[in-house]
């Protein structure tokens, strides 16, 4: 009997959209659950470490995205064909991840001087760093990010790249056309664009 997922999250697809985008590749159906905002400190008690998503698995609560993708990369042959795919998805995945702590920081900071501040080092320091080793990476890939299939990096990725067109603009990823290609490929991906599709409208 196939497990019964229950993903609780935010109404957003933030942290919580690549294991969407992993149930929609692999056409396996879960209850999508979308905790309002002034409910969640009553409702961060019940989570195993605090934060959100959490993954529902037959009712046993798994936290943190990259451990619940991983798994669930693994049930559904979404992993690298490797131990070496693999690890690369690994590395991949935690680069993109500090990236994902700057503009995050960003993103909180209220102070609008720092902030500022903030948004200059990013857009002249760290983002075109991160992206053009990025960028070189898939454009010698064949357009993925590991391997020659797709893999959980490749959704990681494309939710990651939309998040950031979100924050920074639609044409922030002109000037690296290999990431743009790798995110719009996994949204014309079919069962993926049906999700997108249908999915209910955020804002982040």
């Amino acid at each position: 009997m196939a497990p019964h997922y229950k993903l609780i999250y935010f109404n957003s697809r933030g942290r919580a959209e690549t294991i969407r985008l992993i149930f929609a590749y692999a056409g396996v159906e879960y209850e999508d659950v979308r905790i309002p905002k002034e409910r969640w400190n009553e409702y961060k008690k019940k989570t195993p470490f605090g934060r959100l998503p959490v993954l529902e698995i037959d009712g046993k609560p798994v936290a943190e995205t990259l451990a619940i993708a991983r798994y669930l990369a693994k049930v559904y042959g979404l992993n690298g064909k490797n131990d070496w795919e693999d690890l690369k998805c690994d590395e991949l995945v935690g680069a993109l991840d500090d990236l994902k702590q700057g503009v995050g920081q960003f993103r909180r900071e209220e102070d609008p001087v720092k902030k500022e501040e903030l948004k200059v080092k990013l857009m002249r320091e760290i983002i075109p760093f991160y992206l053009a080793k990025f960028e070189k990476i898939v454009s010698e890939n064949n357009g993925h990010c590991v391997g020659s299939n797709v893999t959980w990096c490749d959704l990681l990725f494309a939710a990651s790249l939309e998040s950031f067109e979100n924050v920074f603009g639609k044409t922030a990823l002109e000037q690296y056309p290999s990431l743009k290609a790798l995110k719009e490929s996994v949204y014309n991906i079919p069962s993926i664009a049906a999700w997108v599709a249908r999915r209910p409208v955020t804002d982040s």
